[in-house]
């Protein structure tokens, strides 16, 4: 991804030379343009975020004239969820195709469809399968999410990369705490029959999110769109591996976030006030720790962090399964809230993993110096559309779960103790992948060295 030999471009803001990881560069030109750059991804993406998680707000504006019972309601989210983690992967390759600043501004405007589709849709009367076909659109939202990442990926050096991509993550997290609020503040001050008022609330937003993408990002010349990166990347099982530990970060994050309000009002009857009330304070919280999981694992490791991490969800759904069959709504707020605190520490831990374990398997291979770099940074950004658009699934299975919980029992108890197994199998890969005994490649490297050996321990 570095180099100095690609033609410049015409119309738009290209930089054809950036090279991070030469630390003269990067202190007298690259850090202040990789952080403005940064800044308004993140803008951009926490607008997506509120988007695409619309639906899980809109449905406590849903009151019994609207004839949806919690199951619908449950599939109406989760539609949203799919569809998010389906366009991650194009979105993720729209980078390199269009330009990590054109895309910006094209992503934050597609917004603009599933905000006007639902301001005409919100209403009692609407067929159910229009309401699905809204929510179906809103999953643009989730796309922005891959293509900010991987974006920003391409703009810092490997020793900065767990504190950027946490920061940039962590920010378009906060979009749905944010509509959540936004929600809140609707329903104490014009009631549950007003969701349109949140609905104009973001049409400015999203014009204003792309306005400044236009004119402060800018374009690197020197990510081309590679489909030999996306082949090798899918090739690779740490691609696989870390997509399934991105399921119980991740997908535990937007699937509990999407689900958090509805649980509330069909397992323990609190109205739409009430649950807007608490539904925002756990997914804040989340969104907040996030950067603080990506720093952490750039000091100890993004695999020690991560397997931390599962170890305390699993504690934490061990304390929400035991508040919900006791029917304790305190004790499950504070298990609850605590997995969204740790989904946001695991999501910049294992975030931070993946250009390391890519890094490391470039040394392997012989690289080092910039070639190492270029070639992780090739990798890596490839992978993060899988690994995104899978862990993003995991927000969708989260979310049938409570569907098929609630529609047997009406309750989600059976849903906790499946999270609970999950969980566990979670921190058994981390451990026998990651930290049990360290996958070592071995590769020759010329001028009589030998054999170096690369060690994955360097995520």
């Amino acid at each position: 991804m570095t180099g100095t030999t690609t033609a410049p471009r015409r119309g738009g803001r290209w930089i054809e030379r950036w090279e991070p990881e030469d630390e003269t560069f990067w202190r007298e030109t690259g850090e202040p343009v990789a952080r403005r750059n940064l800044l308004y991804s993140v803008l951009s993406e926490h607008i997506g975020f509120s988007i695409w998680s619309l639906w899980s707000v809109m449905v406590l504006f849903m009151g019994p004239q609207y004839g949806i019972d919690p199951a619908g309601k449950f599939f109406l989210i989760g539609t949203a969820t799919f569809v998010g983690a389906l366009v991650r992967v194009p979105y993720t390759f729209a980078v390199a195709r269009f330009g990590g600043r054109n895309w910006t501004v094209v992503s934050a405007l597609l917004l603009l469809a599933p905000t006007t589709a639902a301001l005409v849709v919100m209403e009692p009367g609407t067929s159910y399968g229009t309401f699905l076909a809204v929510a179906a659109l809103t999953g643009v939202g989730g796309g922005n999410f891959a293509s900010s990442m991987t974006n920003i990926n391409a703009f810092f050096p490997l020793r900065k990369k767990g504190w950027a991509l946490g920061l940039n993550a962590g920010g378009g997290n906060i979009g749905v705490p944010v509509v959540q609020l936004v929600a809140l503040l609707v329903i104490g001050t014009a009631g549950a029959g007003h969701p349109r008022l949140l609905l104009w609330t973001y049409l400015p937003l999203i014009v204003l999110a792309a306005a400044l993408a236009l004119v402060r990002m800018d374009n690197l010349g020197p990510v081309r769109n590679d489909g030999g990166a996306v082949r090798e990347a899918a090739r690779d099982a740490h691609t696989w591996i870390m997509a399934f530990l991105y399921i119980g970060t991740f997908g535990s994050f937007i699937g509990y976030s999407f689900a958090f309000g509805l649980v509330l009002q069909t397992q323990f009857g609190r109205t739409p006030l009430q649950a807007a009330s608490l539904t925002f304070i756990g997914p804040l919280l989340g969104s907040l720790v996030r950067p603080v999981g990506g720093a952490l694992a750039d000091r100890y490791g993004g695999a020690r962090i991560t397997l931390a991490t599962f170890a305390a969800m699993a504690a934490a759904t061990g304390v929400v399964l035991l508040a919900s069959v006791r029917a304790s709504l305190p004790v499950f707020l504070v298990g609850f809230v605590a997995l969204f605190a740790l989904s946001g520490l695991g999501n910049g831990s294992t975030y931070k993993m993946i250009p390391g374990i890519f890094a490391a398997k470039a040394l392997a291979r012989g690289l080092d110096g910039e070639a190492a770099a270029a070639h992780g940074r090739r990798l890596s950004g490839a992978s993060m559309g899988l690994i995104g658009a899978v862990g993003a699934l995991g927000g969708l299975a989260i979310n049938l779960v409570f569907r098929s919980a609630f529609l047997e029992s009406g309750s989600g108890t059976a849903a906790f103790a499946t999270f609970l197994g999950f969980y566990a199998v979670c921190c058994a890969v981390t451990w026998a992948v990651y930290l049990r005994r360290p996958a070592v490649a071995q590769a020759p490297v010329t001028g009589g060295q030998g054999e170096r050996k690369a060690q994955l321990t360097a995520v």
